[in-house]
């Protein structure tokens, strides 16, 4: 939590200063939006306990969906395994081949409609592709990973990491809060989840404060 404090205090001290200068409200109201989706975006996949590293550039979008793929793969369990499509679709998408792996994940589906983890795999590279945002295509993919498998943590656990990003903090909390309220005790993704509540708890308490300057 300490590692967090000079991130929000220097989102904070932007913010402040563009109040202060008696900016335009449209234009702090934009800062605030973009400063909290910043950290957001921050939040799920900057590591602030970490010593500082040269930033990557372009290659940070290639890791940031192999931390995607990482996660699916630890809330599936033994779900998808060993499915060649998936393997073909993690791989290009581990590279940022969106497409490509959209292509072959549209396979799967059409070979099996009841393929719950093509489904998300095909969701999280539809965000992906679109940089971030959720498209028509991507929250139907959502909505048919969980209608052929309404017991899974994915569905609801990544379309809600996809509102996150948007800003749309407390619906993906209402999301992950469902999933972890039904999860049972010993399932080895419940405390990732958990964790991932945490820090979007901190994210809405910041939030509140930003408003509260008005």
């Amino acid at each position: 939590m300490i590692a967090w404090l000079p991130i929000v205090a220097v989102a904070l001290a932007a913010f402040l200063a563009l109040v202060a200068l008696r900016a335009p409200r449209v234009g702090w109201e934009a800062l605030a939006a973009a400063l909290l989706i910043g950290l957001a975006g921050y939040g799920w996949q900057g590591h602030p306990g970490l010593a500082g590293s040269p930033a990557a550039g372009s290659a940070d979008a290639p890791d940031m969906a192999s931390g995607m793929v990482a996660e699916r793969l630890l809330l599936a369990g033994d779900a998808g395994q060993g499915d060649k499509h998936l393997i073909i679709a993690d791989a290009l998408t581990r590279h940022g081949q969106y497409a490509d792996a959209i292509t072959v994940l549209r396979g799967a589906t059409d070979a099996d409609p009841k393929d719950s983890q093509a489904w998300l795999a095909m969701a999280n590279a539809l965000v992906a592709k679109a940089e971030g945002n959720l498209s028509p295509a991507a929250l139907l993919a959502f909505r048919r990973a969980a209608e052929t498998d309404p017991r899974a943590p994915g569905p609801p656990y990544f379309l809600g990491l996809a509102l996150a990003r948007s800003g749309r903090f407390e619906e993906a909390r209402g999301l992950w809060l469902n999933v972890v309220q039904n999860a049972p005790a010993n399932a080895p993704w419940r405390d990732h989840i958990a964790q991932r509540i945490l820090r979007l708890d901190r994210l809405i308490v910041l939030a509140r404060q930003m408003q509260a300057q008005h």
